[in-house]
């Protein structure tokens, strides 16, 4: 046991391994004079496995490009449409191929720390046998976690059960149903051992909802393999845990909130009641986050630029206090995406897509950064009318501001965050009008035609000329952006309207925030906590395996919670119909979509050349089937180990064979 955690303690030395949310110093391996079979040192290494999940997974654009491109709901933008073109479109994507040779590499080397934890327990000295139990089981949630990443993805690789310090440079491939099979048993194991209490009391932490989650999560995506346990399918075991879930929710602390509202708002993004597994960020209201390596910069690409339109939206994104950075734009929703949505009813539209950009003001006479409030209107010139087709009878009018952002000090950096926003037709600037609203970047649906606070806005339903007149703002359809000369389900790639509207697009705002303690260094950093799994989830399984199972009566009891709740006040939820499988679909594209989970889905459902062909047809024309249900083994790891040829990639041409 030394040996292994002497290596560990080489290998982090200066690392901080507590969680982010809830106390960085809970252990550094550096900083004490422990000895390695010490219960804290063990602990720590516990406490490691954690890592990848907030520093690289669910912080920067990698795992998602893997997890969510090459599928029906997301495409490059016009502005960006060969960025990652290897995994939203199966062009050219082969083992070095960044973003899967990380995850890969991600997965593959931290299953040893938790093999190690595993191991070891019985050699520690100190600590009680209860909390070791829980220690342990918080491994072996990890360990399956990351090995359902891997067969998930790069199916049957090896199930390393080597701890750390310890290299098998001749791998050899397992096969999917021992992978399954070691997740499941982890997993139910670990179940037993946790209770509703993390370790520590850090949210962060995993507990036993969080074991049970992905037990169901594993039973669907091992059900798209034909997969059995003790004469019962996958989809009947995902079946029972959802529903055990579901029906004992309270028994397991498992929340699922009534208004979809709330589920986004920023005041509950921390700790958020729904989540059954996140990754916790930086909280940057503690000043000693100043030197925290998380840097979670996942909205960056998520969102569109609408300073594109300069003229319009005057403030750079350099100096964005609201949006924040919109320099990347790489990740833009298909047709599909915004068509599966009914937004007079649903409100997850507005909760998912924002499509409405407006200015902000500084009121605070002490971060008056931007200007006086009648500094930031927007006066709507003849050139401007002329440009944008607005009326010319709002010639001289002005945009005034959407909402007012003011600055938070003491924390680790300045923080950003809402006064509040301004009512429609408001023109004094005097903040006690200000309204409070749950999220910033949530605007109601649909923006009226006489709204003076917005620049922007992206119409889901088509307006007509006669419409769009009656609007000072810019009115952009949506629809109009989709149909380039070569793919009809691509964004077109040049100016249509005589502006440069055609590298607008409806942005993702899952990953966005700006609450106290949010923003990170720059204004390209948000370090909220990312829902690796939430309890809608659960419905949707629930649902899926009972559609699967041939009992749509069932499937639609589990979809209409989400439903209801999302249905906008005033509104009636439609009724559902028969569950088919392409009603699962669409209900996971509603509930869950950028949520890193659309892939696993489809590759269940062996969907892809159907869902392509319809909704991804630059994905289509470049997917293949023999290769592309996985992605390629990363080539670091391929050139590290001695049988490479005889591993195999995958079937991407880089070895001899596939390698199974």
């Amino acid at each position: 046991m030394k040996n292994f955690l002497k290596y560990t303690l080489v290998a982090l030395a200066g690392s901080t391994l507590g969680l982010t949310s809830c106390g960085l110093d809970e252990y550094n391996p550096s900083a004490g004079n422990e000895t390695v079979d010490s219960f804290e040192t063990w602990k720590g290494l516990a406490t490691y496995c954690y890592s990848p999940l907030a520093t690289q997974l669910y912080s920067v654009y990698d795992f998602l490009s893997v997890a969510e491109g090459g599928t029906d709901m997301w495409l490059c933008p016009s502005g960006n449409r060969d960025y990652a073109k290897q995994l939203i479109y199966y062009d050219g994507l082969t083992t070095n191929t960044n973003a899967s040779n990380k995850l890969f590499k991600q997965a593959y080397t931290t299953i040893p720390s938790c093999n190690s934890v595993i191991a070891n327990a019985d050699k520690v000295v100190g600590g009680t046998e209860e909390e070791k139990a829980k220690i342990v089981a918080e491994a072996k949630t990890l360990r399956a976690f990351y090995n359902l990443l891997l067969v998930t993805y790069y199916g049957p690789v090896t199930l390393t059960t080597e701890e750390v310090g310890n290299v098998n440079t001749k791998p050899v491939r397992s096969t999917v149903e021992d992978f399954y099979q070691s997740i499941t048993t982890d997993l139910k194991e670990a179940a037993e051992a946790l209770d509703n209490t993390p370790v520590d009391g850090n949210y962060a932490r995993v507990t036993k909802k969080t074991a049970l989650g992905i037990l169901a999560r594993a039973y669907a995506q091992g059900a798209g393999e034909g997969l059995q346990e003790d004469g019962k399918s996958y989809w009947q075991r995902a079946r029972e845990v959802a529903e055990d879930i579901i029906t004992n929710s309270s028994a397991y602390n498992v929340y699922l909130y009534d208004n979809i509202d709330d589920l986004w708002a920023q005041e509950n993004n921390r700790n958020n009641k729904e989540a059954l597994f996140i990754a916790s960020g930086a909280n940057a209201t503690l000043s000693d986050m100043k030197n925290y390596y998380v840097k979670n910069n996942l909205f960056t690409y998520t969102i569109c630029n609408p300073n594109k339109l300069t003229d319009l939206y005057t403030r750079s994104d350099k100096g964005n206090y609201y949006l924040g950075r919109t320099n990347n734009n790489t990740f833009a929703p298909s047709k599909y995406s915004i068509d599966v949505f009914d937004p007079s009813w649903d409100r997850r539209w507005e909760n998912t897509f924002m499509t409405a950009f407006g200015m902000f003001s500084m009121t605070d006479p002490d971060h008056q950064w931007v200007g006086p409030y009648a500094g930031t209107c927007v006066t709507i010139t003849p050139p401007i009318v002329k440009k944008y087709g607005i009326n010319t009878k709002f010639t001289g009018k002005k945009i005034y501001p959407y909402i007012d952002m003011k600055v938070v000090e003491g924390g680790a950096y300045n923080q950003y965050v809402p006064s509040g926003v301004w009512p429609k037709g408001e023109t004094s600037g005097n903040p006690d009008k200000l309204l409070q609203v749950k999220n910033a970047y949530v605007v109601d649906y649909p923006v009226a035609l006489d709204d003076n606070r917005f620049a922007i806005v992206m119409s889901k339903e088509t307006r007509t000329p006669e419409e769009k007149a009656q609007s000072q703002y810019f009115t952009l359809n949506i629809d109009d952006l989709y149909g380039s000369s070569e793919y009809s389900t691509e964004f077109k790639t040049e100016q249509f309207d005589g502006t440069n509207s055609y590298q607008l697009y409806p942005s993702l705002i899952k990953f966005n925030w700006c609450y106290n303690g949010s923003w990170g260094s720059g204004l390209n950093t948000k370090n909220g906590d990312m829902m690796i799994m939430r309890t809608a989830e659960i419905y949707l399984i629930a649902a899926e395996a009972c559609q699967q199972l041939n009992d749509p009566a069932a499937a639609a009891k589990y979809l209409e919670p989400l439903r209801i709740r999302a249905t906008r006040p005033g509104a009636t939820t439609p009724a559902l119909g028969t569950v088919t499988e392409d009603v699962i679909f669409d209900e996971y594209a509603r509930e869950m979509a950028g949520e890193l989970n659309r892939w696993a889905l489809l590759k269940r459902h062996h969907a892809f050349e159907d869902r392509l062909a319809k909704y991804n047809k630059r994905a289509a024309k470049f997917f293949n089937p023999e290769r592309h249900y996985l992605r390629p083994i990363s080539a670091d790891f391929l050139n590290q180990i001695d049988n490479k040829n005889q591993y195999g990639d995958n079937g991407y041409g880089t070895t001899p064979g596939k390698g199974f």
